[in-house]
């Protein structure tokens, strides 16, 4: 049975799949196929149901949970760090009233923080690696940084005027949910079991043989050093990858609580797990 699992092409994605990608686990009756697309484009396909497994933003579960349930593992969470805003000059949060940012796609969950944040902004969809090239070119007054970008804005003579992660974390005091795995439900109950199972066992596999897996991830790290990969993938593949646990099950319902009350969402939504 062919399970086909969307990604994006970045370290953090790599490493979590590595086991499956290079056959290191016993899948069974399954055989793993993975498609590598930017986020946002995997956001779009979700509308349709295109992929067995896919990333996505949690921004986007709202418009797919009818077709799809979240896998209890493979979330990418900020803790204390995310997403972030980033201006060829140093500028007020106030600020960014009005200013023209670019954006990595609409249903990406930064854009939903930053429109929680400033509602009031003219957002200019620009590809996530072009961002921090349009805030230098002036193309744009500022650029929201998804990514390895926010490791590497400083290199480019940019400043960072806020951090999401920081920010969302000053309000709930919780980790600011990013994005995540989820699975169709028509593959039924047996086999969402299965599978979850074999994608948590990928992600600890990882965790556990992380040098051989880092060495996989590194060709998906556009252009980082080593040490910076390392810091990149250890900021959103760790434990809460592994499992939410209580704190990021919260996390994920209070960010669609709150964008609900913002109204940004077009219906409240109830956060469901797999299994």
């Amino acid at each position: 049975m062919e399970i086909r699992i969307a990604h994006s092409p970045d370290s953090d994605d790599a490493f979590m799949f590595y086991a499956l990608a290079k056959e290191k686990l016993p899948t069974g009756k399954f055989r793993f196929s993975h498609t590598l697309q930017d986020i946002e484009t995997l956001n779009r396909k979700a509308l349709s149901g295109e992929y067995e497994i896919t990333a996505i933003s949690f921004h986007a579960y709202v418009h797919i949970a009818d077709r799809y349930v979240l896998l209890p593992s493979g979330a990418s969470m900020g803790d204390r760090y995310g997403p972030m805003i980033v201006a060829r000059e140093p500028i007020s949060q106030q600020e960014l009233k009005g200013k023209k940012i670019a954006v990595p796609g609409t249903l990406t969950t930064a854009y939903l923080v930053l429109k929680l944040f400033q509602p009031e902004f003219e957002a200019v969809v620009i590809p996530f690696d072009q961002i921090m090239d349009a805030v230098e070119k002036g193309e744009a007054d500022a650029g929201l940084l998804i990514h390895e970008g926010q490791l590497t804005y400083a290199s480019r003579g940019l400043h960072n005027i806020i951090d999401f992660g920081e920010w969302w974390y000053q309000a709930t005091a919780l980790p600011l949910p990013l994005g995540g795995n989820v699975i169709r439900r028509d593959l039924g109950r047996e086999n969402i079991s299965e599978i979850s199972r074999l994608l948590r066992e990928s992600i600890q596999y990882s965790l556990e043989h992380r040098e051989e897996a880092l060495e996989y991830a590194m060709q998906f790290a556009r252009d980082l050093d080593a040490k910076t990969a390392d810091r990149f993938v250890g900021m959103y593949v760790n434990e809460r990858t592994v499992d939410y646990g209580d704190e990021g099950r919260r996390a994920v319902q209070t960010l669609f609580d709150r964008a609900w009350e913002a109204g940004l969402f077009p219906k409240p939504v109830v956060v469901e797990f797999a299994g």
